[in-house]
């Protein structure tokens, strides 16, 4: 029972589709995940593996239509978000937990001075007066490293760098208890991804929050999170301490991963790639949904959906990854 109380999040068996009059997308096919007070998750896959609607159905944001929850729980602090009202969303979302678009680009209102949006939000939901607002605004706008005379700019006039910093200040104006970046370094360039990512570290431990880090990045994980789960065609299908995963990686797919990332010991002409694309999440494959892709698949993969091996560090597959498949 401790153990519940414990976790601030747990997702158990979530299935998300997206249904329109031709076709059915299973975008997110069973996920189940646990967040503790003060730990940090890194969910890694390709583009379209389901991250982002894991994240969109957290905080109740799914665009609806023609995106549906079939099936599944999202207990936040015990309390299943799934039967929330509107209002009760909107109270939740920057006050428990708050999201990191993808895009920096887009995310602000570019009619608006980011000052004036900041302080919005922080009135919006704390209930202060616009003078303590500001206050507030500028104070965490020169913890990320915004002086206090760009409170008047619009958007426009900010570097990818610095609006991605005004995110990050919108995210935690609130003091969240979990917060959600979604590929927050994408449209960065490596100097400043590093300072940003060392930024969300810090406030972190300063805010005592818990994360989920949405990347297809493994480097950018291993430097943010302490634990990581890698997703495939809508299914976590091995999750662990980063130091579990990546120094052993189980699934066939995660090692298909970590075989692709360039290394400066190895001199090739060609990078590993896996064969084949993505599941098509329209129109899944039986079994295991990685077999079409799957260099060691036996027949039972092709039929039939593996269930969890493993205790702390879990791989979905059918087989204990032996030592001659990693040779």
């Amino acid at each position: 029972m401790g153990e519940t109380v414990e976790n601030i999040l747990e997702i158990k068996n979530l299935h998300v589709h997206y249904v329109t009059e031709d076709i059915v997308v299973k975008a997110v096919n069973g996920v189940n995940l646990e967040i503790k007070k003060g730990d940090s998750l890194g969910i890694v896959g390709e583009t379209g593996a389901g991250k982002t609607t894991t994240a969109l159905s957290i905080i109740q944001l799914i665009p609806d239509p023609p995106g549906i929850i079939v099936d599944g729980e999202i207990l936040y602090k015990g309390k299943n978000l799934i039967h929330n009202t509107e209002k009760e969303n909107k109270q939740l979302r920057g006050n428990g937990i708050s999201m990191i678009f993808q895009d920096s680009m887009t995310a602000l209102n570019p009619i608006m001075r980011v000052g004036e949006q900041l302080t919005e939000a922080v009135m919006t939901h704390k209930k202060v007066g616009k003078k303590e607002a500001k206050r507030q605004v500028i104070e965490l706008l020169e913890t990320v490293g915004v002086k206090a005379d760009r409170y008047s700019d619009y958007p426009h006039q900010f570097s990818g760098g610095m609006k991605q910093r005004v995110l990050i200040t919108m995210a935690l104006l609130c003091n969240p208890e979990l917060l959600i970046a979604d590929e927050p370094t994408t449209a960065l360039d490596v100097t400043i991804q590093a300072q940003v990512l060392e930024l969300m570290k810090q406030l972190r431990e300063q805010y005592s929050m818990s994360l989920i880090l949405i990347s297809h990045d493994l480097g950018v994980v291993a430097q943010t999170c302490n634990r990581v789960a890698i997703m495939y065609a809508g299914e976590i299908v091995e999750i662990g301490t980063v130091q579990e995963v990546y120094t052993n990686p189980k699934h066939p797919y995660t090692m298909g991963l970590f075989e692709s990332i360039p290394k400066l010991e190895e001199d090739k002409e060609l990078l590993y790639q896996i064969e084949g694309s993505m599941a098509n999440p329209a129109a899944l494959p039986t079994g295991c949904f990685f077999h079409p892709r799957c260099k060691y698949k036996e027949d039972i993969c092709e039929t039939i959906s593996p269930a969890w091996q493993g205790e702390a560090h879990l791989c979905k597959c059918h087989f204990q990854v032996r030592d001659e498949v990693k040779a």
